[in-house]
């Protein structure tokens, strides 16, 4: 199978919610929202069974959708597409506000949002398919919404091994050396091999964590260019 293939493919970035008894919301970024029929309007979106939004959008029957548009940092990526609502509150300092069934979206560099009420679940192996019936969808702001690919080009960012899109990387071969080259002075580097965030220090401190997903130390990967 040429994997490469998939790379074809067009997707957005969307932040899901789902609320929880007694805790903060849970809320992940995906790339798999998208609508299904318009008459009525429906809509569909995959989660990793791993997520704890996963579990959130089970037990609440619906969910919030928020799209993000160009202007979305990469902190705000980072918080909700590489760190798990089991541990930290996603939502804490975020913009949100919530929906007439009381389900909290985001709202900040969000260019629209929708709230879909689950009809159908469909177990698709890594993934859970949710489809739902929209009850709720609003234009927040004029700002283009942010592609997948945007968010890769643009952006740098990296695919989270839980996506439904992700494809592991296979190593590339080491380039040839000129043998009448003459070698340059090479920058020293660290990336995250989760978020892709770089830090351009010799060393990394014992007690350093990444600052867009909260990746250790020892989730980082030494580079040169």
């Amino acid at each position: 199978m040429d994997t490469s293939a998939f790379r074809s493919l067009s997707y957005g970035m969307y932040i899901v919610c789902a609320p929880r008894d007694g805790r903060a919301p849970a809320g992940c970024v995906v790339n798999t929202f998208a609508q299904v029929t318009s008459a009525p309007a429906r809509a569909s979106v995959a989660i990793n069974k791993d997520n704890a939004t996963c579990a959130a959008v089970r037990q609440a029957g619906r969910f919030t959708v928020a799209v993000l548009d160009e202007t979305a940092p990469m902190e705000l990526v980072g918080a909700f597409g590489f760190r798990s609502s089991e541990d930290i509150d996603k939502f804490d300092g975020v913009a949100t506000g919530v929906d007439g069934a009381g389900v909290p979206y985001v709202v900040e560099h969000a260019c629209a949002r929708f709230s879909v009420k689950v009809e159908t679940t469909l177990d698709v192996g890594s993934h859970v398919l949710f489809v739902g019936s929209i009850e709720e969808a609003q234009a927040l702001c004029a700002e283009p919404p942010m592609t997948y690919a945007y968010y890769h080009e643009v952006k740098g960012g990296k695919t989270p091994p839980k996506a439904s899109s992700y494809i592991a990387e296979e190593p590339s071969a080491p380039a040839a050396a000129s043998e009448s080259a003459t070698p340059a002075a090479k920058r020293v580097g660290w990336r995250c091999t989760l978020c892709g965030h770089v830090e351009w220090v010799d060393e990394l401190p014992d007690d350093f964590v990444c600052p867009l997903c909260g990746a250790a130390k020892d989730l980082f990967e030494r580079i040169e260019e």
